[in-house]
């Protein structure tokens, strides 16, 4: 199990963004990832850290959607291949 979990103002950016009608569904995704942390032992799935990881990579994504990436990786326990 997994013993990091979202920083309040991650969790705080989250909510706002799941209220947000005009986000996108990938921040929506990342939002609610990052709440299922937030005070619980949840830990990343593959499927999320590989979305995670491409939200990072791409120019098209806002700030806000990077954050919630980041801090979604951030609470992985990595997988190993």
């Amino acid at each position: 199990m997994s013993a990091k979990k979202s920083s309040a103002s991650v969790t705080k950016l989250a909510s706002s963004v799941l209220k947000d009608q005009n986000a996108s569904q990938i921040s929506k995704q990342l939002a609610g990832s990052v709440l299922s942390q937030a005070n619980s032992n949840n830990q990343t799935s593959e499927a999320m850290e590989n979305i995670a990881s491409k939200a990072l990579q791409s120019d098209k994504y806002s700030e806000t959607t990077k954050t919630l990436a980041g801090s979604v990786l951030s609470q992985s326990n990595g997988t190993e291949k």
